[in-house]
Formats: C-alpha cells, sequence, structure tokens
C-alpha cells in the first residue's frame, strides 16, 4: 500500500465509522417515531370501539372500588341520581378553542349512595376577568346521566394550588379531601365526560368536543429517519468515489506531464496548470465539460502526439 493509499483508507474508513454512528443514531429516533405511531394507532383503535358503544349501568363498566380498566376509556356509562352542587370545582386552564377554558366538575350520587364525579363541560373565560361570565348551574332533581369514562388524572408538576373553589387537574383524591365527609364516598377509579342530562337542562356548559382522529405524523418522521440513514451511507460513497475519481486523474495527469516535458516543457508547464484547474472544478461539477476535453486536445497537438 502506497503512501498516498494508506492516509485515504484510514480517512475513507473514518468516513465509514461516522455513516455507521449516524446510521444508529437515525435507527434509534426511527424506532422513537415508529412505536409513537403504534400507540396512536391503538388510541384511535379504542375510541373507534368505544366512542359510540351503547350506554349500560356504571356498575357494568366500573364496579365499586376498582380502577377504570384501560379498554374501557371512553366507554359510555349511564348514572341516575342527583347532583351535589355544593362540591362543584372548576378546573383551570384547560385548553378550549385556543383559550384557557374552566371545566365544570360536579360530583353526582347514584341511588345506591356511590359518588362519582362529572365534568359537565367548559366555560370560556369572562369579558373582564379570567372566571367565566356565567356558570350554567347543575339541574336538580332526579336525573339520568350518561358519561364517557375516563381515567383520574395527575396532580401537575407544580403542585395542587389553585384558588378557592379551582383545581389544577382532576385529581380524584384531591376532589375527594376537598370535599370533606363527603370525599369519603368518591369513587377515586374513574371520572365522567357529560354525555347527556335527562331531563335536559335550560343552560348547560359547553359540551366536550369529540377527541381527535388525527394519527399524527410520526410514521412520515419514522421514515424519513430511516431515509436520513441510506442517505448517510449514499453521501459517503459519494465521497469516496470522488476523490478516487479526483485520485486517478491526478495521477494521469502527473504521468502525462512528465512524458510531455521531456519534449516541451513549456507545454508541459502549462498542461500541469490547466490540468490542476480542471480539478478544482470538478471537485464541484464532477462532470468534465467539453472545454476541459478540447484544451486537453489542443495540448497534445502542441507537443506533436
Amino acid at each position: 500500500m502506497s503512501r498516498q493509499t494508506a492516509p485515504a483508507a484510514v480517512r475513507w474508513t473514518a468516513y465509514i465509522g461516522v455513516a455507521i454512528v449516524f446510521a444508529i443514531a437515525c435507527a434509534f429516533l426511527s424506532n422513537w417515531q415508529l412505536t409513537k405511531n403504534a400507540e396512536r394507532s391503538e388510541q384511535l383503535a379504542l375510541i373507534s370501539r368505544n366512542y359510540d358503544a351503547a350506554p349500560v349501568p356504571l356498575a357494568q363498566l366500573l364496579p365499586p372500588g376498582e380502577k377504570l380498566a384501560p379498554s374501557r376509556q371512553w366507554r359510555q356509562a349511564e348514572l341516575v341520581g342527583r347532583y351535589l352542587p355544593e362540591h362543584q370545582l372548576l378546573v383551570r386552564n384547560r385548553v378550549h378553542d385556543g383559550t384557557a377554558a374552566y371545566e365544570i366538575v360536579v360530583p353526582f350520587q347514584l341511588a345506591d349512595g356511590r359518588v362519582f364525579l362529572v365534568d359537565r363541560g367548559w366555560e370560556p373565560p369572562g369579558n373582564s376577568q379570567s372566571l367565566p361570565d356565567s356558570l350554567p348551574a347543575a339541574p336538580s332533581g332526579q336525573l339520568t346521566v350518561v358519561v364517557r369514562l375516563q381515567p383520574g388524572e395527575a396532580l401537575p408538576s407544580a403542585g395542587d394550588a389553585a384558588p378557592a373553589g379551582q383545581i389544577p387537574s382532576i385529581h380524584l383524591p384531591t376532589i375527594a379531601g376537598l370535599m370533606g365527609t363527603g370525599g369519603d364516598a368518591l369513587d377515586r377509579g374513574a371520572y365522567g365526560t357529560l354525555v347527556t342530562e335527562s331531563p335536559a337542562p335550560a343552560t348547560a356548559p359547553q359540551p366536550m368536543e369529540a377527541p381527535s382522529d388525527d394519527p399524527g405524523p410520526y410514521l412520515s418522521y419514522g421514515v424519513q429517519w430511516i431515509l436520513f440513514a441510506v442517505m448517510g451511507f449514499v453521501f459517503i460513497w459519494y465521497v469516496i468515489r470522488s476523490e478516487r475519481r479526483v485520485r486517478r486523474e491526478e495521477a494521469a495527469d502527473a504521468a502525462a506531464v512528465a512524458e510531455l516535458a521531456a519534449s516541451d516543457p513549456e507545454a508541459a508547464a502549462q498542461w500541469d496548470a490547466e490540468a490542476s484547474a480542471r480539478r478544482a472544478r470538478t471537485r464541484l461539477f464532477p462532470r468534465r465539460s467539453d472545454r476541459d476535453a478540447d484544451d486537453e486536445d489542443a495540448l497534445l497537438d502542441r507537443a506533436g502526439r
């Protein structure tokens, strides 16, 4: 192996090593995006199965004392009983219609004494203050309510600080604590977002929006990372191929100049200068131009070859 070839081989090995490391990083990122795509597909399939399923009594979907099974999220449950409006709370900073809205949650006591939290909907901030201008009251008396089941939420990382009558998230143990002794009966396994109330009240909060059916960009991002990995190897192949072409041209030019120098040193010097300029151009534009070929032919003619 020549002295010139050895450094080139080391450099090319380093290029390939960089491409391999880049490909491994792309593979991890692609797997991350494809995993998120699979999770999103599962969520959409769950919503499709459960969102419009016929309502059934709450006890059939969520026995007392149990947590909501993930496979039953979005199922419609029927509740019969009455609201406990004295324990109504506002969940702050909920995004609806592009605003930091408030959701209205009210405990609902079933005929068997079980208490279940109902999210009745949302209201936007007021015109001159952050709180809504008005809050539709929960209907009184015996009601039949249909809700979609949702798991309880965690407390935000900033904690549970909120003004009186408000909460930062639907954290069921916190809400039970705010209810005092009546909170002992509050179900901590899930809560429900309102679908219908019967009899229907004259006024009601804004209804909860249907969940998005957008699958997200995860699949396309995953494919893009795979393509980036392939492009990395293609780029390294192109760089190595270009270097090898330039080396072959340099060797051929050097041999021609040495042969021409014996008969016409001036022509040899001009050829060497033209060859150097041509190689500089072809590093940016690999395909030779017709003018380059014409220049070489003219030099050869002058040398009498």
